[in-house]
Protein backbone atom coordinates (compact mmCIF):
# COMPACT_ATOMS: atom_id res chain seq x y z
CA UNK A 1 0.00 0.00 0.00
CA UNK A 2 1.39 3.20 -1.37
CA UNK A 3 0.72 5.56 2.02
CA UNK A 4 2.23 8.66 0.31
CA UNK A 5 -0.04 8.75 -2.76
CA UNK A 6 -3.36 8.37 -0.52
CA UNK A 7 -1.78 10.97 1.88
CA UNK A 8 -1.05 13.52 -1.01
CA UNK A 9 -4.49 12.90 -2.27
CA UNK A 10 -6.19 13.33 1.25
CA UNK A 11 -4.55 16.32 1.68
CA UNK A 12 -5.18 17.93 -1.64
CA UNK A 13 -8.84 17.02 -1.13
CA UNK A 14 -8.74 18.65 2.56
CA UNK A 15 -6.97 21.49 1.41
CA UNK A 16 -10.33 22.38 -1.24
CA UNK A 17 -12.55 22.25 1.29
CA UNK A 18 -10.30 25.01 3.62
CA UNK A 19 -10.12 27.24 0.47
CA UNK A 20 -13.64 27.89 0.41
CA UNK A 21 -14.88 27.42 3.79
CA UNK A 22 -18.07 29.01 3.32
CA UNK A 23 -18.81 26.81 0.65
CA UNK A 24 -17.81 23.77 1.86
CA UNK A 25 -18.75 24.33 5.45
CA UNK A 26 -20.59 27.10 6.46
CA UNK A 27 -23.18 27.08 4.00
CA UNK A 28 -24.63 23.07 4.87
CA UNK A 29 -24.67 24.19 8.66
CA UNK A 30 -26.53 27.36 8.15
CA UNK A 31 -29.32 25.54 5.61
CA UNK A 32 -29.42 22.87 8.43
CA UNK A 33 -29.86 25.40 11.18
CA UNK A 34 -32.30 26.80 8.99
CA UNK A 35 -34.19 24.02 8.62
CA UNK A 36 -34.06 23.40 12.16
CA UNK A 37 -34.84 27.31 12.83
CA UNK A 38 -38.10 26.60 10.77
CA UNK A 39 -39.20 22.84 11.69
CA UNK A 40 -38.34 23.29 15.23
CA UNK A 41 -40.36 26.45 15.70
CA UNK A 42 -42.93 26.38 12.89
CA UNK A 43 -43.82 22.38 13.49
CA UNK A 44 -42.76 21.54 16.80
CA UNK A 45 -44.52 24.38 18.54
CA UNK A 46 -47.54 21.89 17.00
CA UNK A 47 -46.63 18.48 18.18
CA UNK A 48 -45.53 18.41 22.04
CA UNK A 49 -43.46 15.47 21.36
CA UNK A 50 -43.02 11.63 19.02
CA UNK A 51 -42.12 8.82 21.00
CA UNK A 52 -41.61 10.63 24.22
CA UNK A 53 -39.00 12.98 22.68
CA UNK A 54 -39.23 16.26 21.92
CA UNK A 55 -39.97 17.19 18.95
CA UNK A 56 -36.86 19.62 18.07
CA UNK A 57 -34.80 17.25 19.30
CA UNK A 58 -36.47 14.27 17.42
CA UNK A 59 -35.32 16.10 14.55
CA UNK A 60 -31.75 16.43 15.45
CA UNK A 61 -30.44 13.48 13.65
CA UNK A 62 -32.45 13.43 10.66
CA UNK A 63 -31.15 16.99 9.64
CA UNK A 64 -27.66 15.67 10.38
CA UNK A 65 -28.38 12.04 8.36
CA UNK A 66 -29.56 14.99 5.57
CA UNK A 67 -26.20 16.65 4.98
CA UNK A 68 -24.23 14.05 6.16
CA UNK A 69 -25.62 11.99 2.94
CA UNK A 70 -25.98 15.47 0.77
CA UNK A 71 -22.23 16.45 1.71
CA UNK A 72 -20.63 12.96 1.38
CA UNK A 73 -22.03 12.34 -2.42
CA UNK A 74 -21.51 16.01 -3.43
CA UNK A 75 -17.92 16.28 -1.99
CA UNK A 76 -16.76 12.69 -3.06
CA UNK A 77 -18.79 13.04 -6.79
CA UNK A 78 -16.69 16.76 -7.29
CA UNK A 79 -13.51 15.41 -6.42
CA UNK A 80 -13.51 12.87 -9.18
CA UNK A 81 -15.04 14.72 -11.79
CA UNK A 82 -12.93 17.82 -11.51
CA UNK A 83 -9.85 16.13 -12.83
CA UNK A 84 -12.05 14.27 -15.13
CA UNK A 85 -13.23 17.42 -16.52
CA UNK A 86 -9.95 18.99 -16.46
CA UNK A 87 -8.24 16.10 -17.86
CA UNK A 88 -5.79 15.19 -15.05
CA UNK A 89 -7.29 12.21 -14.40
CA UNK A 90 -5.26 10.56 -17.08
CA UNK A 91 -2.02 11.14 -14.91
CA UNK A 92 -3.46 9.82 -12.04
CA UNK A 93 -3.81 6.65 -13.63
CA UNK A 94 -0.73 6.60 -15.19
CA UNK A 95 0.86 7.18 -12.06
CA UNK A 96 2.03 4.12 -9.92
CA UNK A 97 -1.27 4.05 -7.86
CA UNK A 98 -3.77 1.41 -8.13
CA UNK A 99 -7.36 2.01 -7.84
CA UNK A 100 -7.36 1.12 -4.14
CA UNK A 101 -5.09 4.19 -3.28
CA UNK A 102 -7.18 6.36 -5.50
CA UNK A 103 -10.23 5.27 -4.23
CA UNK A 104 -9.44 5.54 -0.87
CA UNK A 105 -7.63 9.16 -0.58
CA UNK A 106 -10.94 10.92 -2.79
CA UNK A 107 -13.53 8.89 -0.37
CA UNK A 108 -11.79 9.11 2.61
CA UNK A 109 -11.47 13.19 2.04
CA UNK A 110 -15.12 13.52 1.14
CA UNK A 111 -16.05 11.20 4.56
CA UNK A 112 -13.92 13.07 6.80
CA UNK A 113 -15.51 16.30 5.37
CA UNK A 114 -18.95 15.25 5.55
CA UNK A 115 -18.18 13.58 9.17
CA UNK A 116 -16.85 17.05 10.37
CA UNK A 117 -19.60 19.05 9.12
CA UNK A 118 -22.11 16.65 10.84
CA UNK A 119 -20.26 17.22 14.11
CA UNK A 120 -20.14 20.62 13.45
CA UNK A 121 -24.19 20.56 13.40
CA UNK A 122 -24.82 18.73 16.11
CA UNK A 123 -22.68 20.86 18.50
CA UNK A 124 -25.06 23.72 16.93
CA UNK A 125 -28.04 21.93 17.59
CA UNK A 126 -27.23 21.72 21.43
CA UNK A 127 -28.02 25.32 21.52
CA UNK A 128 -31.69 24.46 20.69
CA UNK A 129 -32.63 21.42 22.32
CA UNK A 130 -30.85 18.97 25.40
CA UNK A 131 -29.47 16.71 23.31
CA UNK A 132 -28.96 13.49 25.20
CA UNK A 133 -26.69 10.72 23.32
CA UNK A 134 -27.32 7.16 24.57
CA UNK A 135 -25.27 5.40 22.53
CA UNK A 136 -22.12 7.63 21.38
CA UNK A 137 -20.17 4.55 19.70
CA UNK A 138 -22.89 3.64 17.48
CA UNK A 139 -23.64 7.17 17.21
CA UNK A 140 -19.77 7.47 15.42
CA UNK A 141 -19.82 4.20 13.66
CA UNK A 142 -23.28 5.11 11.93
CA UNK A 143 -21.67 8.78 10.90
CA UNK A 144 -18.24 6.91 9.66
CA UNK A 145 -20.51 4.01 7.79
CA UNK A 146 -22.72 6.29 6.37
CA UNK A 147 -20.12 8.37 5.19
CA UNK A 148 -18.14 5.91 3.64
CA UNK A 149 -21.18 4.41 2.17
CA UNK A 150 -22.32 7.28 0.15
CA UNK A 151 -18.89 9.19 -0.46
CA UNK A 152 -18.73 5.70 -2.83
CA UNK A 153 -21.69 6.29 -4.46
CA UNK A 154 -20.71 9.71 -4.71
CA UNK A 155 -17.33 8.85 -5.90
CA UNK A 156 -19.49 6.01 -8.73
CA UNK A 157 -21.86 8.96 -9.90
CA UNK A 158 -18.12 11.24 -10.16
CA UNK A 159 -17.22 8.83 -13.01
CA UNK A 160 -20.42 8.36 -14.43
CA UNK A 161 -21.25 11.71 -14.80
CA UNK A 162 -20.09 13.80 -18.48
CA UNK A 163 -21.42 17.06 -17.53
CA UNK A 164 -22.08 19.13 -14.29
CA UNK A 165 -26.18 18.84 -14.82
CA UNK A 166 -25.25 15.30 -14.61
CA UNK A 167 -23.48 15.52 -11.80
CA UNK A 168 -26.26 17.38 -9.48
CA UNK A 169 -28.84 15.15 -11.54
CA UNK A 170 -28.98 12.08 -8.56
CA UNK A 171 -28.24 14.52 -5.56
CA UNK A 172 -31.02 16.23 -6.44
CA UNK A 173 -33.43 13.37 -7.74
CA UNK A 174 -32.48 10.89 -5.11
CA UNK A 175 -30.46 11.56 -2.30
CA UNK A 176 -32.97 14.44 -0.66
CA UNK A 177 -36.38 13.04 -1.43
CA UNK A 178 -35.45 9.85 0.04
CA UNK A 179 -34.32 11.74 3.16
CA UNK A 180 -37.63 13.51 3.70
CA UNK A 181 -39.39 10.59 2.71
CA UNK A 182 -37.23 8.27 5.10
CA UNK A 183 -38.29 9.65 8.33
CA UNK A 184 -36.04 12.66 9.32
CA UNK A 185 -38.90 14.78 10.23
CA UNK A 186 -41.80 12.03 11.52
CA UNK A 187 -41.88 8.27 12.68
CA UNK A 188 -43.06 5.89 10.48
CA UNK A 189 -45.65 5.01 13.81
CA UNK A 190 -47.31 8.07 12.48
CA UNK A 191 -48.17 7.14 9.03
CA UNK A 192 -51.04 5.40 7.65
CA UNK A 193 -50.19 1.70 7.64
CA UNK A 194 -50.48 1.75 3.57
CA UNK A 195 -47.57 4.65 3.36
CA UNK A 196 -45.77 3.15 6.71
CA UNK A 197 -45.35 0.08 4.38
CA UNK A 198 -43.98 2.20 1.27
CA UNK A 199 -41.76 3.82 3.87
CA UNK A 200 -40.17 0.42 5.02
CA UNK A 201 -38.97 0.16 0.71
CA UNK A 202 -36.59 3.49 1.46
CA UNK A 203 -33.12 2.44 2.13
CA UNK A 204 -32.14 5.84 3.77
CA UNK A 205 -35.18 5.01 6.28
CA UNK A 206 -33.28 2.40 7.95
CA UNK A 207 -30.38 4.75 8.12
CA UNK A 208 -32.19 7.38 9.62
CA UNK A 209 -33.64 4.96 12.00
CA UNK A 210 -30.34 3.37 13.44
CA UNK A 211 -28.57 6.91 13.43
CA UNK A 212 -32.00 8.05 15.42
CA UNK A 213 -31.66 4.84 18.20
CA UNK A 214 -28.12 5.97 19.04
CA UNK A 215 -29.45 9.03 20.21
CA UNK A 216 -32.61 7.92 21.92
CA UNK A 217 -32.90 4.21 22.28
CA UNK A 218 -35.88 4.63 19.77
CA UNK A 219 -36.03 3.12 16.18
CA UNK A 220 -38.94 2.42 14.10
CA UNK A 221 -36.74 -0.96 13.15
CA UNK A 222 -34.21 -2.94 15.23
CA UNK A 223 -30.73 -1.79 15.25
CA UNK A 224 -29.47 -4.76 13.64
CA UNK A 225 -31.30 -4.51 10.25
CA UNK A 226 -30.61 -1.07 9.89
CA UNK A 227 -26.88 -1.96 10.46
CA UNK A 228 -27.11 -4.94 7.84
CA UNK A 229 -28.90 -2.45 5.41
CA UNK A 230 -25.64 -0.04 5.53
CA UNK A 231 -23.47 -2.76 5.59
CA UNK A 232 -25.45 -4.12 2.31
CA UNK A 233 -25.30 -0.98 0.64
CA UNK A 234 -21.50 -0.32 1.31
CA UNK A 235 -20.66 -3.66 0.08
CA UNK A 236 -23.32 -2.71 -3.23
CA UNK A 237 -20.61 0.44 -3.66
CA UNK A 238 -17.68 -1.36 -3.45
CA UNK A 239 -18.35 -3.90 -5.68
CA UNK A 240 -19.20 -1.20 -8.29
CA UNK A 241 -15.91 0.54 -7.83
CA UNK A 242 -13.94 -2.68 -8.36
CA UNK A 243 -15.86 -3.01 -11.49
CA UNK A 244 -15.30 0.08 -12.73
CA UNK A 245 -11.48 0.13 -12.43
CA UNK A 246 -11.30 -3.38 -13.62
CA UNK A 247 -13.39 -2.12 -16.99
CA UNK A 248 -12.09 1.02 -17.56
CA UNK A 249 -15.64 2.31 -17.64
CA UNK A 250 -16.06 6.06 -18.28
CA UNK A 251 -12.54 6.39 -17.08
CA UNK A 252 -10.53 5.48 -20.22
CA UNK A 253 -12.50 7.46 -22.99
Amino acid sequence: MNWRSIQAIYIFEMARTFRTIGQSILSPVLSTVLYFVVFGSAIGSRINAVEGISYGAFIVPGLIMLTLLQQSVANASFGIYFPKFIGTIYELLSAPVSFIEIVIGYVGAAATKAVMIALIILATSSFFVDLHILHPVWMLAFLLLTAISFALLGFIIGIWAKNFEQLQLVPLLMITPLVFLGGAFYSASMLPTFWATVTHFNPVFYLISGFRWSFYGVADVPVGLSLAAVSLFLAACLAMVWWIFRTGWRLRQ
